[in-house]
């Protein structure tokens, strides 16, 4: 069945312009640039972000990808995830580029928003990258609300539970989750993330024998 994303070919005209996204300024992104390069953008094409969340519209590196690409241009994304991790900005992105007459390629296939079928793919990829932040959301909000029902939390800013400590830890270590996102998830300041964070960094690290 045709789903209006063409292998990555010679298709492709103009220049290739790459973007890639990681949540925490301690994530790799060699990976990311791996793919990227292998789908033939050059280095200095390449335009990264670090410690920025998909959900956050205002990039350095995606705008500065957006203003190098040209008529004629491919923009080349791992996945669409890193691109948006919503649907309205998955839409307005893919849109501003189809009217300026730039290409779009998801890890290496290449986005038809004239065909139907291609349109419909690209919006399910968008759904299902915006589901699975705000399942993320909801279930940590759940659990808070069940914590509070109990009694253990208090406050605006209650301090977490050893167990909501370790989740978001295991959250954090994603990279799919800035301070500020956790924040917000947890119900918690900022100061709170970094405090939890670093009593975890300064736990695992080896123990010097006196």
């Amino acid at each position: 069945m045709d789903t209006g994303l063409s292998v990555h070919s010679s298709a492709v005209i103009g220049l290739l312009t790459g973007y890639a996204r990681c949540s925490t300024d301690t994530q790799d992104l060699t990976a990311q640039r791996e793919i990227l390069i292998g789908l033939g953008v050059p280095e200095d094409r390449l335009y990264l972000d670090r410690g920025l969340t998909g959900t956050h519209r205002n990039r350095p590196g995606l705008d500065q990808a957006l203003a190098a690409v040209r008529a004629g241009d491919t923009l080349v994304v791992p996945k669409l995830d890193r691109l948006a991790r919503s649907v309205p900005d998955a839409r307005d992105i893919g849109d501003s580029l189809v009217a300026r007459g730039v290409k779009l390629s998801l890890g290496g296939t290449l986005y038809d928003p004239a065909d139907p079928m291609g349109k419909l793919f690209f919006n399910i990829l968008a759904t299902f990258a915006e589901f699975e932040v705000d399942l993320l959301r909801l279930r940590t909000r759940e659990g808070m609300a069940v914590a509070r029902a109990k009694g253990k939390l208090k406050g605006k800013q209650p301090k977490l539970t050893a167990r909501q400590q370790a989740h978001l830890i295991e959250q954090h270590a994603t990279g799919e989750h800035s301070i500020a996102d956790l924040a917000e998830l947890f119900s918690v300041s900022r100061a709170t993330v970094y405090r939890v964070l670093e009593r975890a960094a300064v736990a695992a690290q080896p123990k010097t024998r006196v």
